[in-house]
Parts: C-alpha cells; sequence; structure tokens
C-alpha cells in the first residue's frame, strides 16, 4: 500500500516537470500569444529520464529498508551467533548428562549408606528333645555401626496349656557366620550345629493376656458370631521386644547373619505362628535422607552436579589452554621458517647469465702468465689449454701484435658501447690498463 502510494507521488512529480518543461520548451511567439510566426512550438522534453530516476530511487529506498530489516536475520546467523549456539548447546546436553550421572551416583549412595528399615523373618519352630527353637537367616540385611530395635511376634492360641504354662522366657541370640571347621563332638538338638560366635544375646519373658472366667466367657458369647464365621479367632498375639538400640561394631564380620530362638517353658506350649522384626533407628544424616527423600535428592545432587560440573570446566580449560599453546607454537614455527631467508644456492652463486659470449685474455702484474677468460660455449666444447696455447700463437705469427694488445684495446673500446658486462677478471688493477699494456709491449718485444 505505501509502496503504490509512493509509485503516484512520483508519477505526479513527473508530471509536474513535464509541463514545467513543456512551458520552457515553448516558443517565444507561443508565450506572447503572437500568432504570426509559423514555426511549430518545439516538442516537450520526454519525461521517461525523470521517470527512471525516481524509480531507481525508490528501488534504492527499499533496498535500505530491506537491509534494515534483515539486521536481526544477518546478526543471527552471523559466525559469533553461530558459535554461541554451539557452545550453548555443548553447555546444555553436558549438563543434562552431568545431572543423569548425578542423579544415578546419589541413587547408589542411597542405597549403600542408607540400609533397609525393617527387616521381618519368619521362625520356624523345631519340637522334640528339650524346648522348641528355631533359626532364622538374616543373610546381609543388616549394617555395622546402626541402631536397631528388635522384636518378636508369637501368635498363640488360648489353649489350656498355654494358660497354664504361664510366664515363659525367651532366649535370643544374634550369630555371626559360621566357621567352616565344625565341633568334634556330635551336635545335639537344641544346641548350636557350627562353630558361631554370639554377637547379641537377650532373654525377656512373655504371658498371655489373664482373663478371669466371667469375662472369657461372656466376651466368647457376645463374639459368637464372628467365630462361627471365622472372621474371629480365640487367640493372642504377643509382641516382645529383645533389643532396644542394639549396634554393631564395624566391619562385615561383626554383623549378625542368622538368629535362633528357644523358647522354655514348663508346659508343652502351642504356636501358631512366630516372626521376628527388626527396626533400623536411623540417626543423623540417615535420619535426614530417610525422612526428608526430595529434600535430601535436591542437595545431595545439586553437590554432586556443581562438583561434576565444576571439574568439567577445569577439565576443558586445560585441554583449551593445551590446544591453543599448541596451535600458537605451530603458528610461531611457522613465521620463524617464512622469515628465515634462503641462502643462494651454489649454481645461482656461480650463475654464469649475463657474462659475455667472446673469450678475452686478460694482463697481469709483473711477470706472471696472463688470465683468460673463456666464454660458455667454449667451456662447454672442452677445449683444452694447448688448444688455447696454439690459437693464440696463430694469432701472433698472422698478424704479429700480439693478442693482449688488441684485447685490451677492444676491452677499452667496447667496454662502453656493449650492454653485457664481462667476469671482471683481472679488472681490478690500480694502474692504467693502456700503461700495462705498453709495460707488457716492452718486456715482449724490446721496444
Amino acid at each position: 500500500m505505501s509502496r503504490r502510494i509512493y509509485m503516484q507521488e512520483v508519477e505526479q512529480e513527473a508530471r509536474r516537470k513535464a509541463r514545467e518543461a513543456r512551458v520552457a520548451f515553448a516558443s517565444p511567439a507561443a508565450r506572447t500569444g503572437d500568432n504570426t510566426s509559423l514555426e511549430p512550438p518545439p516538442a516537450p522534453a520526454p519525461p521517461e529520464d525523470e521517470l527512471m530516476e525516481a524509480f531507481e530511487q525508490g528501488k534504492a529506498a527499499l533496498g535500505r529498508v530491506r537491509e534494515t530489516a534483515l539486521i536481526p536475520f544477518h546478526a543471527a546467523v552471523s559466525k559469533p551467533a553461530q558459535k554461541a549456539y554451539l557452545g550453548t548447546f555443548l553447555f546444555t546436553t553436558t549438563s543434562l548428562f552431568l545431572l543423569g550421572l548425578s542423579t544415578a551416583a546419589y541413587a547408589l549412595f542411597y542405597y549403600n549408606f542408607v540400609p533397609q528399615v525393617s527387616v521381618e523373618r519368619a521362625i520356624h519352630l523345631q519340637f522334640g528333645n528339650g524346648h522348641p527353637y528355631g533359626i532364622a537367616q538374616l543373610d546381609s540385611s543388616l549394617t555395622s555401626l546402626q541402631a536397631y530395635d528388635v522384636s518378636l511376634f508369637l501368635h498363640l492360641p488360648r489353649t489350656p496349656n498355654n494358660l497354664a504354662a504361664g510366664n515363659f522366657m525367651l532366649d535370643l541370640s544374634l550369630l555371626a557366620a559360621p566357621s567352616k571347621t565344625p565341633p568334634p563332638s556330635v551336635p545335639i538338638p537344641g544346641t548350636d550345629s557350627l562353630r558361631q560366635e554370639k554377637l547379641g544375646h537377650s532373654r525377656r519373658p512373655a504371658i498371655l493376656t489373664y482373663a478371669s472366667l466371667i469375662t472369657d466367657t461372656a466376651s466368647t458369647l457376645s463374639g459368637l458370631p464372628w467365630y462361627m464365621l471365622g472372621w474371629k479367632s480365640e487367640s493372642e498375639v504377643l509382641e516382645v521386644k529383645m533389643f532396644e538400640g542394639v549396634e554393631f561394631s564395624r566391619g562385615g564380620a561383626n554383623v549378625p547373619k542368622e538368629l535362633k530362638l528357644v523358647v522354655e517353658a514348663d508346659e508343652r506350649m502351642q504356636f501358631y505362628e512366630v516372626g521376628i522384626r527388626i527396626l533400623a533407628r536411623f540417626g543423623g544424616i540417615r535420619w535426614i535422607m530417610y525422612h526428608h527423600r526430595i529434600l535430601s535428592y535436591v542437595i545431595f545432587t545439586s553437590i554432586f552436579w556443581s562438583s561434576s560440573m565444576i571439574s568439567a570446566l577445569i577439565a576443558w580449560l586445560v585441554l583449551a589452554s593445551y590446544f591453543s599453546s599448541g596451535s600458537a607454537v605451530v603458528k610461531k614455527e611457522e613465521e620463524m621458517s617464512a622469515e628465515i631467508k634462503t641462502e643462494p644456492s651454489e649454481s645461482e652463486l656461480y650463475q654464469t647469465e649475463g657474462l659475455s659470449d667472446t673469450s678475452r685474455t686478460f694482463p697481469t702484474l709483473g711477470r706472471q702468465m696472463p688470465l683468460h677468460f673463456t666464454s660458455r660455449g667454449e667451456g662447454s666444447s672442452g677445449r683444452t689449454e694447448d688448444v688455447v696455447k696454439k690459437e693464440v700463437e696463430d694469432v701472433i705469427q698472422s698478424t704479429g701484435v700480439h693478442p693482449l694488445i688488441a684485447e685490451a684495446d677492444d676491452e677499452d673500446e667496447g667496454a662502453e658501447t656493449t650492454g653485457f658486462r664481462d667476469s671482471g677478471i683481472g679488472t681490478s688493477l690500480e694502474e692504467n690498463p693502456r700503461a700495462q699494456v705498453q709495460k707488457r709491449r716492452k718486456a715482449l718485444f724490446g721496444d
């Protein structure tokens, strides 16, 4: 909508400019009202250029608006943003993984630190010679350095023998694991069959609840329908506390693995069932962890998670510093290797490019032999020193002029005209070359 309005304004502006152009280019006679001129008025300038310019301006404005609108998108997909996304993803993933690991660690710690709160075992009494007795296995249900309350449950029928027994004694022994060496004597029923250490021993009395004849008869008559339906029986359950807060020393050998119960009575008693219940009496951290499980989970899991995150952060920093230092060393070595100047090879030091291809002989001081420079072509052809001497002698015989003079003159004359450079052998003399040539001539020819 805004673009259409903008285009309408552009068209109106173009029309206005077209009208102004027609007025500006109209003839003077047309402007003054003189119709005597037969020349037609000039055609108005076409407004296409102005329209194209306005269109380009509008297009540029739209481009700027688009760029402004895409600034947030460009910022969202920039390199720093991508690094931030990657860092956030790695941090979140690591945090969730360590949170699950901390939860598993707390569950394992709770299982090993907080013992079983209640242990119940059935005791099967054995009848025969002597008093009835029973043995029950505890296995690894108990923990050292933990207080326990031990109670016996006896389900007794209200038979005449049980009522006549009156008080009877309950003898309970907590035994360690049996030794592998049996006693030499033959075991007697009601005694230990193997050598076992007593870690706890208790004797407590028990008796059925007393009821007079009238009370007992009235209770039986009132509950007669329930007795007939089987919803009630003439029995009683006794609970006898044998230990209160018993605690065992540290070590697996000091924790009881089984128990033994002996019922001592004058009458032959009858039992429905006998059982034992061991309750842990928690204190300190164990009490908090058992009675406030959610709070304990939050606290200990947070501690485990914080420790794991700190350890992971330290490991991350150590690895990052190690790899960054390694990359810095490699980069420094590359820079140092780039800065090292490459020494020229022997072929480059002794390259003959740019030297003259003409063989030359140069004079020396005193009576020394002259220096002879052989061109690359001649050097490559393998000419020997004898061949060179022979050529020199042929030149002397044919021309009567020593080659040193001609070559020295040629050198002096062509030094400024030639564009190449010679090897420079013998050119570092302090005296004038022509003076030395004259001396050499006098020495050879006696002039």
